[in-house]
């Protein structure tokens, strides 16, 4: 009796064993079958980069392949499906396959000037060419695998992404798209009518003009100042001026005053004629023409003419 119990347990511990091991071989092979085809899609997802104003530098190292799109292009639309595929093989290529959505990222749109859409780049090491070949897959890799990008003319550098005026670009559209939102909220969510919307506009556009032109001419004067004030010749030169004319008036002054002097003395001149011929001669007759006596002799002679007329009166 002992002998069954003790095999029946041991066949129960058998067929337990061999329960649980089917069970851990299945949990096994599950697991791996989840991993095996999450593996492949998560890959899909991460091979199609995004590409911002935040991280599109990024793309100056490397080679890219980058698409700009809108998400109500139809063309854009059809040309999804095949730039996913393209994506796929990407990593295998070593090419990095990116997009670029230009309704939300304004600012990338104004560095590579965007004029239709969709609009493909190549990209390798810094260095621009505009794809302008066919738009499918097999097109896409030979393109990048048989380097056909090489007979491309690249992007100047000057209407590079990177460069100033790019920049200023970038920044230009930036601002529009501000503008275009600010404009949408107060129309929609304030209520002020279109109108109103456009004199704020232009009433912030024109003090904010004056303002930077102030800035600017502040900036120039300060940067480039003006050779005429800035030389020290201008000053020596002005201050040479001035004393010429200080002393040229100096000299006016002395020539009025001399002419005052000489028509005080012509005056008096004439008021001694005058007084000449009104008392004539000692003797009552006038004075003979061209006979001339110094003032000095003639007071004497008149003095000595009103003693003698004295003592006659006297005696």
């Amino acid at each position: 009796m002992a002998c069954l119990l003790a095999s029946s347990n041991l066949l129960s511990a058998m067929f337990s064993s061999k329960h649980q091991t089917k069970h851990r071989s299945r949990i096994c092979t599950l697991f791996l079958i989840i991993c095996l085809t999450s593996t492949p899609v998560s890959a899909k997802r991460d091979s199609l980069r995004e590409v911002t104003d935040g991280n599109w530098e990024d793309i100056l190292a490397g080679e890219w392949m980058i698409e700009f799109y809108a998400p109500w292009c139809p063309a854009c639309q059809q040309l999804q499906p095949v730039w996913k595929e393209f994506a796929d093989w990407g990593e295998d290529m070593g090419v990095n396959i990116a997009k670029v959505d230009v309704t939300e990222q304004p600012g990338l749109s104004g560095r590579f000037i965007i004029t239709s859409l969709p609009t493909i780049y190549h990209c390798k090491d810094g260095v621009f060419r505009k794809y302008q070949g066919a738009r499918t897959k097999d097109d896409f890799l030979s393109y990048v695998d048989e380097q056909k990008w090489q007979a491309v003319e690249p992007v100047s550098s000057w209407l590079g992404p990177s460069s100033f005026l790019m920049n200023s670009m970038s920044a230009l559209f930036k601002l529009s798209m501000f503008i275009r939102r600010c404009h949408n909220y107060m129309t929609e969510q304030l209520g002020i009518p279109v109108w109103g919307s456009y004199v704020i506009f232009g009433l912030a556009t024109l003090f904010s003009g004056l303002a930077l032109g102030l800035l600017l001419v502040f900036i120039a004067d300060f940067v480039f100042p003006s050779r005429r004030f800035s030389s020290q010749d201008y000053y020596q030169k002005k201050q040479s001026m001035e004393q010429a004319r200080l002393i040229q008036r100096q000299e006016d002054e002395h020539e009025a005053d001399g002419e005052e002097d000489d028509d005080e003395e012509e005056e008096e001149d004439d008021d001694s004629d005058v007084w000449r011929k009104r008392r004539g001669s000692p003797e009552g007759r006038p004075e003979p023409k061209g006979q001339g006596f110094s003032d000095e002799a003639l007071r004497k002679r008149v003095v000595g003419n009103r003693e003698e007329e004295d003592e006659e009166e006297d005696s």
